[in-house]
């Protein structure tokens, strides 16, 4: 498959490509769209950064994501909007039983919610990243949007902790390394884990680890030049270099935390830190617990502090002894192949290991951590979340919270051509 071309990646927002990390000053601007016309002028000439590559890298940095009912304020026809994913479409509490399976019931339904929900759910994100001058560009940005038919419901704040989140841990530690060559070949089966991933699990129109193209809008024709879809010659691709971005505002109880684990560690700081770090998986510097793979994880060429923290899988460790199971970063990465090294042979063995059904079909394989699904290959994304709050020090942290502390915690942004 063809590589991208500068036209591809001028079509495309930087904050997939580059994520804007020496950009240490960030807001977000949550709009509502109240004169489509007006607005739809200021979209149209707003000075997007895109993935193109630069000569030196850029100071600032505007990007813009639309939610589905502000699409629908612009006047998307219906016949376009349905082409969309269903998640995308219905919203992030557009059904009951999304959020009892995302977990927001009780204290974090969608009712308490400071944003997201009924009349403070947003059209359209404005997200603004610098390197100097923040206020200052961000009032400008605020002043051009309420006079361009827009109205702000709210302004999200960031702190730059130095790569540390609330919590006190090395934050952006791993994320997937995109296929940006189109190189890798989906067609053999995948036996280990590896880091490098397909284009089309971030990037609309371009097929994903399965060999498929993710459901978007194709259009039998066009008033604006578009591409022909790869999957679909003779259909416009809308949607073509475009991705799905995910927000969620998540409060971090980081006295709460700290309190507990020096409770259970009866008040001893070393063991403290060490069940902490058991909790999350890694040590507070981002360091894994386990060794070292033999070789490079396929496709990726890391730095010497990517291979410390990022150079492993769990195979060394079957029964939690160093990472538990239950940690944070084995549920958010197993880093198990679809089918591990040793499938059974012929396509009954094959069946059986995809279904998780080994204990039927053998192999000898009997352990309970043989006898899992492994779709980690498909269930990637890329994060681009930013903290806010008061940067404490680890006395701090432990210690009561000061009176009318503010809050803290991770502005979660994700990256994903799949949401579901």
């Amino acid at each position: 498959m063809a590589p991208l071309s500068n036209d591809d990646f001028k079509d495309m927002q930087g904050l997939l490509r580059f994520g804007y990390g020496k950009l240490t000053q960030a807001c977000f601007l949550l709009l509502r769209i109240d004169d489509a016309a007006s607005a739809s002028r200021w979209f149209g000439q707003a000075p997007v950064a895109t993935a193109e590559t630069q000569s030196s890298p850029p100071s600032r940095a505007l990007q813009v994501a639309f939610t589905a009912q502000g699409l629908r304020k612009l006047r998307i026809p219906e016949e376009v909007m349905n082409g969309f994913s269903s998640e995308f479409l219905s919203g992030m509490t557009g059904e009951d039983n999304r959020s009892r399976r995302l977990g927001d019931v009780g204290a974090n339904s969608p009712n308490h919610w400071l944003w997201g929900s009924r009349d403070t759910l947003p059209d359209v994100a404005v997200l603004l990243y610098t390197d100097s001058g923040l206020h200052k560009w961000a009032d400008a940005v605020e002043s051009q949007l309420t006079n361009s038919g827009c109205a702000v419901l709210r302004i999200m704040t960031t702190t730059d902790m130095g790569g540390i989140e609330p919590f006190g841990f090395a934050d952006g530690v791993s994320s997937p390394a995109i296929d940006w060559e189109r190189k890798r070949d989906v067609t053999r089966d995948q036996l280990s884990y590896g880091n490098l991933s397909m284009l089309g699990e971030f990037v609309l129109g371009y097929p994903n680890e399965y060999g498929r193209y993710t459901m978007r809008p194709l259009l039998e024709d066009s008033p604006v030049d578009l591409p022909n879809a790869e999957d679909a010659p003779d259909k416009k691709d809308l949607a073509r270099n475009g991705t799905y971005l995910v927000m969620r505002q998540l409060n971090q109880d980081v006295h709460g935390f700290w309190q507990f684990v020096y409770e259970q560690a009866s008040e001893n700081p070393e063991y403290a830190q060490e069940l902490a770090e058991r909790l999350v998986g890694r040590r507070m510097s981002g360091e894994s617990f386990l060794p070292l793979s033999e070789k490079s994880i396929e496709g990726v060429g890391p730095a010497l502090d990517d291979i410390r923290r990022n150079q492993f899988t769990f195979d060394s460790d079957p029964q939690g002894v160093l990472c538990p199971f239950g940690s944070h970063i084995r549920r958010a990465n197993p880093r198990n192949a679809d089918l591990p090294p040793d499938t059974p042979q012929g396509a009954l063995g094959k069946l059986s290991r995809i279904l998780a059904l080994n204990r039927v079909f053998g192999g000898g394989m009997t352990d309970m951590h043989y006898d899992r699904t492994a779709s980690t290959r498909f269930h990637r994304l890329i994060r681009r979340g930013r903290e806010y709050g008061p940067s404490l020090t680890q006395d701090q942290r432990r210690a009561a919270p000061m009176p009318d502390e503010p809050a803290s915690g991770l502005h979660f942004i994700c990256l994903n051509a799949n949401i579901g």
